[in-house]
């Protein structure tokens, strides 16, 4: 792992003296323009369990893509 400087830990929340690991990435939903881009997207990755939800209720839209669990 590449070094990384005393003021990049601070802004990073850091502490100085330890080496850290890097995390493991979770999946997280996804946020769209528009529905037509999310389900773009959602086909490109051949994800059928799913669910849109428009974020805002005034203005322009904003569709989060959650992905169900297959359990």
């Amino acid at each position: 792992m590449k070094k990384v400087h005393t003021r990049v830990k601070r802004k990073m929340y850091m502490s100085t003296h330890l080496r850290h690991a890097k995390r493991a990435k979770r999946d997280k939903p996804k946020a769209f323009k528009s529905e037509e881009k999310a389900l773009d997207w959602l086909k490109r990755r051949n994800i059928t369990n799913f669910v849109l939800r428009n974020l805002r209720t005034v203005g322009k839209p904003k569709v989060k893509v959650s992905i169900k669990d297959s359990k």
